[in-house]
């Protein structure tokens, strides 16, 4: 069974229900009707009738609930929570009234912090900051979680690494130039999301142009810094650094420049270094290898609030819609 399908298994098993805020787009519609189908996730839209009308003809969503912000029962009650939670920031409810029903991510958002929904899926039309801003203004961040950041799951055809070609790249999407410390709890993250979402152990190689004092530059020291506060303050992780790309994922080369590494040669979590690294690395693989890359998935929100590339098919997000809704499950 492909990997995507055994998530879409998981989900359909214990459905969730995920909010799609973007009614202005026919993918999130094709999305949203193949998700029923496929009986995955109970699927919440965001929207008016004009909105619904205009961008799902011919598409069959019947069995998903749509709601129009402007005249829900509950949206007082929304606007409340609102206020409530952004008193400190002097936010009244006229502006509270104003940012959620102009802004469906907002009211998303709202809806999971009410404990009326489970996730949200957003960012075909959104930019990842306009998607990340009522997350954390909202829902907010895990309780002992450092920071929020991102990455995608990344499914390799035909490949021998990994976890049969399967691994999170982090950060891939959010974090830009993540300082030792941060980068430390980046890789802890993604090792626990790779294992709930594959259910194996992840083997965490901290990446660099060096690998293991091969070269010198401040930029190899960070990652050397980041692998040690690793190891100390998150000790059930299996993490080593710093390696090159190779020596992390290949049998043969991790023999020869890491033989005594219990990561390098079977890394299946690939930590950038920062995020210029992280985005073109998914992105080669994804084009050039013709992966499957779903994400960018956030990890360290309270609830499970994921991001997609403006780029993506209706195809993708479903799988975003199935990671979203596995990760609902854990919590």
């Amino acid at each position: 069974m492909a990997f995507i399908d055994t998530i879409k298994a998981r989900a359909k098993a214990d459905k969730k229900k995920i909010v799609l805020p973007e009614s202005m787009d026919r993918r999130t519609f094709e999305a949203a009707a193949q998700v029923l189908a496929e009986d995955i996730a109970d699927i919440i839209i965001i929207g008016t009738e004009e909105e619904v009308a205009a961008n799902s003809e011919g598409l069959d969503i019947s069995k998903a609930t749509i709601i129009n912000p402007f005249t829900y029962e509950k949206t007082e009650e929304y606007l409340n929570l609102f206020v409530e939670l952004r008193k400190k920031k002097g936010l009244t409810y006229e502006e509270a009234k104003k940012t959620a029903l102009g802004d469906y991510m907002y009211y998303a958002c709202l809806m999971v912090k009410a404990g009326d929904a489970d996730g949200v899926v957003s960012g075909a039309c959104h930019s990842t900051a306009n998607t990340l801003r009522p997350s954390l203004q909202i829902v907010k961040t895990k309780p002992g979680c450092k920071l929020v950041s991102a990455f995608f799951l990344m499914v390799v055809p035909d490949c021998e690494y990994g976890s049969n070609g399967t691994f999170v790249f982090a950060d891939s999407g959010l974090e830009q130039n993540p300082d030792p410390g941060k980068l430390a709890a980046i890789a802890a993250s993604s090792a626990e999301s790779f294992e709930l979402l594959t259910g194996e152990k992840a083997l965490v190689a901290m990446l660099s142009h060096s690998t293991k004092g091969s070269a010198k530059h401040a930029d190899v020291d960070k990652v050397v810094e980041a692998t040690r506060i690793c190891k100390e303050q998150y000790p059930d992780v299996t993490v080593d650094g710093e390696l090159q790309l190779d020596a992390a994922i290949v049998p043969s080369v991790a023999a020869s420049k890491a033989p005594d590494s219990p990561v390098a040669g079977k890394a299946n979590v690939l930590c950038f270094p920062d995020l210029d690294a992280g985005n073109i690395g998914y992105k080669l693989v994804q084009r050039l290898a013709k992966a499957e890359a779903y994400g960018p998935v956030t990890q360290g929100i309270a609830k499970p609030i994921n991001d997609l590339s403006r780029g993506c098919s209706a195809e993708d997000i479903v799988g975003v819609v199935a990671i979203t809704a596995v990760q609902a499950q854990a919590q």
